[in-house]
């Protein structure tokens, strides 16, 4: 089973994205697939997480997720009030939307990966968000998806009129995980790729 959690603000999207990761693995790859956030009545800009599991088996677990083989991070803010390495497998990987590398204490084994969604978001949306570009990142940096997968269940789960925006950027943003581009990885590793599925 792989694990991976998700971690925003609230209106950012986190929740969305585990939603659309898990309609494209489940629906659209050879995954099962589960979902689903973890809030109470938070408002707005408060942190946020939100969980998805894939398996090549039905998941019958319903618990957080404890040991993330992967984190997602949509704001780098949170590095300084959450711990988002809390249980990170020490073969896990995080992506976080940052524009520059940032100092980072993981455990060793632990690979990182920057994107930064949010200039590519205001480039393709005109606005900053940057759930499916994280949603597109996370599958092109680990193959556990394919393009057309997370294509599909953006349009499935998006307005039609925000859809084909969410689209063109989730593209750009696959791409550039796919090539390496733009990304500024360390690792105690060594390796600055992520560990395929």
């Amino acid at each position: 089973m792989l694990q991976v959690r998700w971690h925003g603000r609230g209106g950012q999207g986190a929740v969305t994205a585990a939603r659309i990761f898990g309609l494209a693995a489940a629906v659209y790859g050879k995954w099962y697939a589960q979902s689903f956030p973890s809030f109470g009545t938070e408002r707005r800009g408060a942190p946020v997480t939100a969980f998805t599991r894939l398996d090549d088996r039905p998941i019958r677990g319903r618990s957080q997720i404890y040991n993330p083989d992967y984190v997602v991070v949509l704001d780098a803010t949170l590095l300084d009030s959450v711990d988002i390495f809390a249980g990170l497998t020490s073969a896990g990987a995080v992506l976080i939307n940052s524009g520059r590398e940032l100092e980072l204490s993981l455990p060793p084994g632990a690979r990182v990966f920057f994107l930064d969604a949010t200039r590519l978001a205001r480039e393709v949306l005109g606005v900053p968000l940057v759930n499916t570009a994280m949603v597109a990142a996370l599958a092109g940096a680990t193959d556990l998806l394919s393009l057309e997968a997370v294509e599909k269940a953006i349009a499935d789960v998006l307005p039609r009129e925000l859809a084909a925006k969410n689209i063109a950027l989730a593209r750009r943003a696959y791409d550039l995980a796919k090539e390496g581009k733009g990304k500024e990885a360390t690792a105690s590793s060594g390796k600055d790729d992520f560990p395929e599925g």
